[in-house]
C-alpha cells in the first residue's frame, strides 16, 4: 500500500485528530500507529518493530550516531538553561523594563519582533528560537499574546530562509537548482541567478511578511487569534492559563535585582555571532576534499553543519550567560535549580519534535510524498495552471509530510522535467512556486518541525499556535493562488505581483471596513 492513497491516511488521521482533540502527543501516536500499520501490512507483532526502529533511527543512522537530531534536541537543552539563566540573572526583567520605556504600543513590539525576524535570516530553527528569546519579554510587557507572537515568528523565519541566499536553506536550494538546470540543459543563468530571479516569483513569501506587518498595524485578529488577543489586552494574561506553553519555565524562579540588560543582550548576541561563525567553520571544513569547490560564503553555507553549529553557537552563549553571571556576584547557589528548570521547559516541546520526526520518517517510507508527486506527472494540465497547481500540490506535501525540505528534494526536479518536456521557460515560475508552496504547508502543518519551534520560542501552546496560524497562512496562500493564476497565463511576473499586492490591499480594506461598521 505504499505509494497509493493509502500513503495519505496517516498523515490525515494525524491532522485532522490534532485540530479535533488539541492533544498533539496522542494525534502522533495515532498518526505513527496508522503508518506503522500500513508498512507492516497490519501485522500487529511488525507494527511494533517498525516503530522501535523508526524511534531508533532518531538517535541511530548509517551505524552511528544521528548527529543532527541529536545535536538539535541538544541545542534545545542548551537554550532553556540559557533562558533560565538570564531570568535568574535579572536580565529579562531588566530588558523587559528597558523596552517598554522605549516600544510604548502592541503594534510597536510586534513590528519589534518581525524586524527581528527578518533581520535574523542565517537558519529557520535559529530564527524561531532566538527571536522569540529577544521579542517575548517586549511583548509580554506590550499584552501581545503568545500565539501572536509565534505567528508573528513563523511567518518571519522560514519566508526570509527560502529567499535568502545566504542561508542553510538558500544554500541548499540553489545547490538543488543547479543540478536541475544541468540536467536540462540550462546554460542561461547560473545557479545563483536563477535564485536570486526566483524571489521575485515567490508571492507568497511576499504576502505572508507583508500580511505579518499589516496585521500588526492595523490590529488585525481573526479566529481564535482574537480571543488570545482580547485575553492579553483586557486581563494581561498573555497565553491560556489552562495550558502549558512549550518552553516557558513552568515555575517561578528567583529573579536578581543586580542583573542589567546586558544580561539578555550579550548572551543573545554572543549566541548569533557564534552560530554565524561556527556554520562557516563546519562549511569550511565540510568543502574539504571537494574537488573544483571553492570557498565562498555561499558554498561554506551549502556544506555547513547547522545543528553542530547551533550546538557551538549555545555552548559559547551559555558561557557567557555564567560569566555575567558570576560578574554580578548573584547568588551561585540557584544555578543548578536554573539548570534543572532550564532543560525540564523544553521536553515538552523535545518530546513532540521526536514524535513529529517519529511520523515524519514513516510518513516517507509510506510514500505519501511521492504518490502526490505523481498525481501531477501523470495530469496533462495546460501550462498556464502550472504554476498554480505545483503551488497547491507543494502546499499539500508539505502539510501532509512535515517537511518543506522534504518537499523541494521531491517536488523541484519534477517541476524541471514537466516544464522541460512541455515548455522550458516555465522552469523559473515552476520551481519557484514549489518553493511558496511548500513554506506555505510548512505553516500550516501542525507536526513541522519549524511550527514546533515556533511555539517554543514565542512560549506558546503549540495547538494555540497552529490553530491561530491557520487563517492569515491560508488567507495568504489564496493570494498567492491567484497571483500564479495570472503569471501562468500573461507570463508576467510583475503583474502578478501587483496582483498579489492588490489583493492584500483589498483585503485590509474590507476587513477595516467591517470592524469599522460592527
Amino acid at each position: 500500500m505504499s505509494g497509493t492513497i493509502f500513503s495519505i491516511i496517516p498523515p490525515i488521521i494525524a491532522i485532522l485528530m490534532v485540530l479535533l482533540t488539541r492533544r498533539v502527543l496522542l494525534s502522533l501516536g495515532v498518526g505513527i500507529l496508522s503508518a506503522a500499520l500500513i508498512l507492516a501490512n497490519f501485522s500487529l507483532i511488525d507494527t511494533i518493530k517498525v516503530i522501535i526502529e523508526a524511534i531508533k533511527t532518531i538517535f541511530v543512522a548509517d551505524g552511528g550516531l544521528n548527529t543532527w537530531n541529536i545535536f538539535i534536541l541538544l541545542f534545545l537543552i542548551l537554550l532553556g538553561i540559557i533562558t533560565a539563566l538570564i531570568s535568574i540573572s535579572g536580565g529579562s526583567r531588566a530588558f523587559g523594563e528597558w523596552a517598554q520605556k522605549r516600544v510604548k504600543s502592541r503594534a510597536g513590539a510586534q513590528f519589534t519582533a518581525a524586524f527581528l525576524g527578518i533581520l535574523i535570516f542565517i537558519d529557520d530553527y535559529f530564527n524561531a528560537l532566538a527571536v522569540g528569546q529577544i521579542s517575548r519579554p517586549i511583548t509580554d510587557r506590550q499584552g501581545v499574546s503568545r500565539a501572536k507572537l509565534a505567528y508573528i515568528i513563523d511567518s518571519t523565519s522560514a519566508p526570509v530562509c527560502v529567499v535568502s541566499p545566504i542561508s542553510s536553506w538558500g544554500a541548499y536550494i540553489i545547490a538543488m537548482i543547479g543540478s536541475i538546470l544541468a540536467a536540462h540543459g540550462v546554460t542561461e543563468y547560473t545557479p545563483l541567478s536563477a535564485f536570486m530571479m526566483m524571489i521575485p516569483m515567490n508571492f507568497y513569501v511576499v504576502a505572508a511578511l507583508l500580511m505579518v506587518l499589516v496585521v500588526a498595524y492595523f490590529e488585525i485578529n481573526i479566529g481564535s487569534m482574537k480571543v488570545h488577543e482580547t485575553r492579553a489586552k483586557e486581563e494581561g494574561v498573555v497565553f491560556d492559563p489552562n495550558k502549558q506553553p512549550l518552553g516557558d519555565l513552568k515555575e517561578e524562579l528567583p529573579v536578581s535585582e543586580k542583573g542589567s540588560i546586558g544580561n539578555l543582550v550579550w548572551p543573545i548576541i554572543t549566541l548569533v555571532i557564534g552560530t554565524v561563525t561556527s556554520m562557516l567553520w563546519t562549511g569550511y571544513q565540510g568543502l574539504q576534499g571537494e574537488e573544483g569547490v571553492e570557498a565562498t560564503l555561499i558554498t561554506m553555507f551549502e556544506y555547513t553543519d547547522v545543528a553542530k553549529s547551533l550546538v557551538y553557537g549555545a555552548l559559547i552563549g551559555l558561557v557567557v550567560t555564567l560569566i555575567l553571571y558570576f560578574m554580578k556576584g548573584i547568588n551561585s547557589s540557584y544555578l543548578p535549580k536554573g539548570f534543572l528548570h532550564g532543560a525540564k521547559s523544553m521536553l515538552p516541546a523535545i518530546y513532540i519534535l521526536i514524535f513529529a520526526w517519529v511520523i515524519v520518517d514513516l510518513i516517507g517510507q509510506v510514500g505519501t510524498g511521492e504518490y502526490l508527486a505523481g498525481l501531477v506527472k501523470q495530469s496533462n494540465m495546460d501550462t498556464a495552471y502550472l504554476p498554480v497547481i505545483l503551488f497547491l500540490l507543494g502546499g499539500i506535501m508539505a502539510f501532509a509530510t512535515g517537511t518543506s525540505w522534504g518537499t523541494f528534494g521531491i517536488m523541484l526536479p519534477i517541476a524541471g522535467e514537466i516544464t522541460a518536456a512541455t515548455d522550458i521557460s516555465m522552469i523559473l515560475p515552476a520551481m519557484a512556486a514549489v518553493l511558496a508552496g511548500a513554506v506555505l504547508g510548512d505553516h500550516c502543518s501542525p507536526i513541522s518541525d519549524t511550527t514546533i519551534l515556533s511555539s517554543t520560542g514565542a512560549g506558546s501552546h503549540h495547538i494555540d499556535h497552529v490553530v491561530t496560524q491557520l487563517p492569515y497562512a491560508i488567507l495568504s496562500g489564496a493570494i498567492a493562488a491567484i497571483g500564479y493564476l495570472i503569471l501562468g497565463f500573461t507570463g508576467s511576473i510583475i503583474l502578478g505581483l501587483f496582483v498579489t499586492l492588490g489583493l492584500l490591499a483589498v483585503f485590509v480594506i474590507i476587513y477595516k471596513k467591517r470592524t469599522a461598521s460592527s
